[in-house]
């Protein structure tokens, strides 16, 4: 490995600690400077699409095949994440938020989203099944264009304005293109792109999530008064939920009695929503205040994502 890809993986490694500061200093910089990172809304489904490409690179087909013959743990997946969630999303927003259906189809959309690819970071990290985990990332990225849209047209109805043509359409560019790219690519290089291209191209992609978070809050920023207590009781809502994924994903996995690899590759990705897809759809197609949960939402999710698996998981046993 060259010295420039060296530093460019040190840049990463240090980038990847900083996972929970970067989410929040996006949405600072959307705040604070609106006037200059909105007009970076034109770029966010390229920005969004490298960040994905960056993920796809690292996906393996001939890994999912002894996953898929085990279907069962990708079954509970789905019902924990895209049936239980997005329902127990809108029982308790309507509960606090009856009065708010843009509030609550925003809920309803935060916990709809496809699993988030640094779900797999996470997995790497406390070193748990890590094909299970890919497998579970490709096919919920594949499906998010019909499931998204498809679960909260359901759930809501006519409650809310929203085009769900278009929903898919930008979910197929910005998520299922570039993995289905990332993926050749990888498959028909046998590795070789992946190696020689990723170590520049991981850093970039989570600059990219910085100003992706800061350009979708920059056109919402304008509603969000901390003063608002309705904005801290979407806080709370979202950290309550949150919480919630990471609890049925781990239930989940205890029905089925996964072994703890299983229980990990199923854990984070259960409690990790793509939300930088989420906002993205959110800004573009539904009303501004449909944006909250999502924007309030990814400022907790890494921080999250360390305390509930402190809580609930093993600890990551030391390296070698």
């Amino acid at each position: 490995m060259s010295l420039a890809a060296k530093n460019a993986e040190a840049v990463n490694k240090h980038l990847e600690r900083l996972m929970p500061v970067l989410t929040p200093l996006g949405i600072m910089l959307g705040f604070l400077l609106s006037g200059v990172f909105i007009h970076l809304r034109p770029f966010v489904p390229w920005l969004f699409s490298l960040m994905t490409l960056a993920g796809a690179l690292k996906l393996r087909v001939a890994e999912f095949g002894v996953v898929i013959r085990s279907p069962i743990p990708i079954l509970v997946f789905f019902v924990s994440t895209h049936v239980l969630m997005p329902l127990c999303a809108l029982f308790v927003a309507s509960c606090f938020l009856g009065g708010d259906a843009d509030i609550v189809a925003g809920f309803i959309l935060l916990f709809a989203g496809p699993a988030a690819v640094s779900s797999f970071m996470w997995v790497t990290i406390y070193r748990g099944d890590k094909a299970l985990c890919l497998t579970l990332i490709l096919l919920d990225t594949l499906l998010a264009p019909l499931v998204v849209p498809g679960t909260v047209s359901l759930l809501m109805g006519t409650k809310v304005t929203m085009d769900i043509t278009g929903i898919a359409v930008s979910l197929i560019l910005m998520v299922v293109i570039p993995t289905i790219i990332g993926v050749t690519l990888n498959e028909t290089s046998r590795s070789k792109i992946p190696n020689l291209v990723c170590p520049y191209l991981n850093p970039v992609s989570k600059i990219c999530l910085m100003l992706v978070i800061a350009a979708n809050t920059s056109p919402v920023a304008k509603i969000i008064r901390l003063d608002d207590p309705k904005v801290w009781e979407v806080a709370g809502l979202c950290i309550l939920l949150s919480v919630g994924g990471f609890v049925f994903s781990k239930l989940a996995a205890m029905l089925i009695r996964c072994n703890a690899d299983k229980s990990i590759a199923l854990f984070f990705p259960g409690g990790l929503r793509n939300i930088s897809a989420v906002t993205t759809i959110a800004v573009t197609f539904f009303p501004e205040a449909a944006a909250l949960p999502a924007l309030l939402g990814i400022v907790f999710q890494q921080t999250l994502s360390a305390i509930m698996g402190k809580l609930l998981m093993r600890k990551p046993p030391q390296n070698d």
